[in-house]
């Protein structure tokens, strides 16, 4: 369940966003506000190894809760947030809850499970998170159209409330909703932790190495977004982030290499097939950002749509990526991890190519068309990376390995919804200069129109329908950028490829739909 939770989360938030930054702010702001996705990335990004270290130490049941009921405590926070920094906060607190749910779904699945049950138990962990991905788009649609209680308020004369000011516009339900369900798994956990085992053993946490990647990460996610800004920070911001990312960085390799339990192994990428299974993930990761936020963007900027043709476009996406995902566990047993990874990078990038190609009259099925074309991609090359990270670690190192590529998916996603955003902010930033300048203004208008008032329906639908188009061009570029990079991580997955090749995987090893591998407690170390 809070597998599920978790996936619902990312992409709800992508069906909302449009909505919230007009609500909270507007588009000139889009630096800022990709905060509230990047913020969450970083959070979540910086738990997944912490929970892992902490399970051992501390046992299930209590982190598990803490976990939901943080999590829970973000959605009520995100939810009533009043300004644009209030929300990126309650993010963080959201990320650090959702980052650390999944981990320890995984280790309670396999502390509670043993032999085939167990490989079926975390086969369902993995399937509930692309489950609940390939929900977000459809809940996101039903709440935003049916929980607006913006007209009941304003019929009622609460419309200037305190209780209204929490309550609308309707986005702040996608937070909300979130948080019941949080504790109810939460009080699930609670009934049954008699069941659960004590820690055998007491595993260190690594809080410094912690800390000083996640400043890294952070700082250097800060310095990306602001490339190219003429405003406040603008290029100091840039340096001093990048510094800051430099330093933090290097002192954080550091530590990981002279500290025995590090909060990230850097030891293990001297293997050749498990580096490059991680750069193939991480650079697949930039490429899932700008298809997820590209298309939100996309139907509310150049489209005018709202939640339901938000739901047909992510919800094309996510499904196809669960579709691929699944299909690919069963591929690679034929057909081999380097020619399935080739396969789906090839249609994601495809996909990716499709959409950049987009224009405002491009119809809503075949945008849909091609941005599944990349989901189904983007899924079929989700196990090869993770079968080949653990089968060139063996099974002694099957946490990390898994954690490794699931890490570097995330950052690829902050830094490709970093880099997104840099782009877009600049063209947004030298556009809407038409709003305050009448000069600029009648450059592109109709010559019918020029000279008349910004406040004349005439004009403003003129400045839509230009909008529009530039939107399109805006993201004609970013998907393109991104399809570029889909096709570049094709160099890392031909090196996936051991030397005189790989043992297969043992029958009662199962490969879940995340990419998740387990085996039965019986079968042998994974001979390379």
């Amino acid at each position: 369940g809070g597998a599920l939770l978790v996936g619902v989360e990312l992409l709800i938030t992508a069906v909302a966003l449009p909505a919230i930054i007009a609500d909270l702010t507007d588009w000139t702001e889009l630096r800022h506000a990709s905060w509230i996705v990047n913020a969450y990335l970083v959070a979540y990004i910086a738990a997944m190894p912490l929970a892992g270290r902490a399970a051992d130490r501390y046992g299930l049941p209590a982190l598990f809760i803490g976990a939901l009921l943080l999590f829970a405590a973000g959605c009520l926070l995100a939810g009533a947030a009043q300004s644009l920094d209030w929300l990126i906060a309650a993010r963080v607190v959201q990320g650090i809850g959702g980052g650390a749910v999944v981990p320890l779904a995984t280790a309670g699945a396999s502390h509670l499970f043993a032999g085939h049950a167990r490989a079926r138990a975390l086969g369902v962990v993995g399937a509930a998170t692309f489950l609940g991905m390939a929900l977000g788009p459809f809940a996101g649609a039903f709440v935003l159209g049916g929980f607006d209680l913006g007209p009941w308020f304003a019929a009622t004369g609460g419309a200037g409330s305190t209780t209204a000011a929490l309550l609308v516009p309707a986005w702040r339900w996608v937070f909300y909703l979130g948080a019941p369900l949080a504790v109810v798994g939460a009080i699930f956990i609670w009934a049954a932790a008699p069941a659960w085992p004590a820690p055998e053993r007491r595993g260190r946490i690594d809080w410094p190495g912690a800390t000083f990647f996640t400043v890294a990460l952070a700082a250097g996610l800060l310095a990306l977004t602001w490339v190219g800004s003429d405003a406040t920070p603008g290029g100091a911001g840039v340096a001093l982030g990048a510094a800051a990312a430099l330093v933090t960085g290097a002192i954080a390799a550091v530590r990981f290499l002279r500290t025995a339990d590090p909060f990230l192994d850097l030891r293990a990428f001297r293997d050749r097939v498990f580096s490059s299974a991680v750069l193939v993930s991480l650079l697949t990761g930039y490429a899932l950002a700008t298809a997820i936020v590209g298309a939100a963007v996309f139907v509310d900027r150049v489209r005018y749509g709202g939640p339901d043709q938000q739901r047909v476009a992510l919800g094309a996406l996510a499904a196809a990526m669960a579709i691929g995902a699944l299909v690919s566990g069963f591929a690679i047993r034929r057909l081999g991890i380097v020619l399935v990874s080739l396969a789906g990078i090839l249609l994601g990038a495809a996909g990716l190519g499709a959409v950049a190609t987009a224009s405002p009259s491009t119809a809503l099925i075949v945008y849909a068309g091609g941005l599944a074309l990349f989901g189904l991609g983007f899924g079929l090359s989700v196990t090869p990376r993770s079968t080949a990270a653990v089968e060139a670690l063996g099974r002694a190192a099957f946490g990390l390995a898994s954690a490794a590529v699931t890490v570097a998916r995330m950052v690829g996603m902050g830094v490709g919804l970093a880099i997104l955003t840099a782009l877009g902010s600049n063209r947004i930033e030298s556009l809407s200069v038409v709003l305050v300048d009448p000069v600029a203004r009648d450059a592109v208008l109709p010559a019918a129109l020029r000279g008349r008032p910004l406040e004349d329906s005439l004009v403003v639908d003129a400045l839509e329908g230009w909008a529009a188009g530039e939107a399109a061009a805006i993201l004609a570029g970013i998907f393109a950028i991104a399809a570029l990079v889909m096709l570049v991580s094709a160099l890392p997955a031909l090196a996936m490829r051991r030397a005189g090749g790989a043992r297969p995987l043992p029958a009662s090893t199962t490969i879940g739909p995340d990419g998740a591998i387990s085996a039965a407690d019986d079968e042998p170390a994974l001979a390379l």
